[in-house]
């Protein structure tokens, strides 16, 4: 009969497991990360053995649309794995996912390099497509480092937030229309898990898809939806970039006449904290959503840095501070 043995040495080719290692306290078995791995800030000193083949960081969201759906339709990867690192480090465990080719390293570069290890490690797929699914992963990842309690601990601690949230909204009989916006140009709609946080903070999003990929949708969708709330969440990106790329938009036929703007209730957020990376900060995200959707009944005390109104010319600050009070 053989045991087990708790995995040892760990490569993460995700930001939301790597966040999830040091959740666990697994932060010194952790061995090397990608370059998005920004949290916590520990894991910036750590080895990186993925970066991406694209120069994001000075393309536009346009730009980099465009790229990577040429380099998918080629078949091409989006993501560099230092393979003869991973070999130096000779991992037991490797965290990666198979949900969006455009995330992270997926089938194919974890299959390639494979290959090239003389000892082949543990593989564990991260694929969700809700909350309850990241919470699995947790627990997965508990399950193979021997972390198991204290998985179980932070899904319990966690469930128990989202249900403190969803208490107060389950008796609000006014649920604004939101809108997520997960990319700008070309315009998309958020899926998998937001939707989800969404419906939790007390809002509804039509336009999302819950459980299932984002997509691409017109503008036409977005003014015939006429959201009261619309909170721009650019995949990949923190707060600042998310403002900064989101003023496109005030240039937007029939923008001046959505109800979010009307009332000032546009904001960019961190989304790469709170709503991209299917890890333990969803929770913050859904508390988050909150505030923003119903600010006079839960309050944000996260970093400032983690949202902002947008308030163009056109918007009176008036209306923002109106919107707060009342909620």
């Amino acid at each position: 009969m053989t045991t087990e043995v708790a995995a040892r040495r760990i490569v993460s080719f995700l930001p939301s497991a790597t966040e999830m290692v040091y959740a666990l306290g697994l932060g010194n078995q952790l061995m090397g990360v990608t370059h998005e791995c920004d949290y916590p800030s520990e894991a910036q000193t750590k080895p990186v053995v993925v970066r991406s083949v694209l120069p994001v960081d000075s393309m536009s969201q346009r730009e980099i649309d465009v790229a990577v759906t040429e380099r998918l339709r080629n078949g091409l990867s989006l993501y560099q794995v230092d393979e003869a690192l991973v070999r130096d480090i000779a991992p037991d465990l490797i965290l990666t996912q198979d949900l969006c080719q455009v995330c992270a390293p997926s089938g194919n570069e974890v299959t390639q390099l494979l290959k090239t290890l003389p000892v082949k490690p543990q593989i564990l797929w991260l694929t969700p497509k809700s909350l309850d699914q990241i919470f699995e992963n947790v627990r997965e990842l508990g399950s193979a480092t021997d972390r198991l309690s204290q998985a179980e601990a932070l899904v319990a601690a966690s469930h128990a937030r989202l249900e403190k949230i969803a208490a107060v909204t389950r008796a609000r009989s006014h649920r604004p229309r939101t809108f997520c916006m997960e990319w700008i140009d070309p315009i998309y709609c958020c899926g998998h898990w937001v939707p989800e946080m969404v419906r939790i903070a007390g809002g509804k999003d039509e336009l999302g898809r819950e459980g299932t990929d984002s997509v691409r949708i017109t503008w036409d969708d977005v003014l015939r939806w006429a959201p009261e709330v619309l909170i721009v969440m650019p995949c990949g990106l923190h707060m600042e970039k998310a403002a900064q790329q989101a003023e496109r938009l005030f240039a937007y036929p029939g923008w001046s006449e959505l109800p979010a703007v009307r009332d000032g209730r546009i904001y960019a957020v961190d989304a790469n904290s709170y709503f991209a990376r299917p890890g333990p900060r969803v929770v913050e995200g859904t508390e988050l959503l909150a505030h923003l959707l119903h600010p006079s009944l839960f309050e944000w005390n996260g970093p400032q840095s983690a949202f902002r109104p947008l308030l163009p010319s056109s918007i009176s600050a008036q209306a923002y501070h109106a919107t707060a009070a009342s909620g």
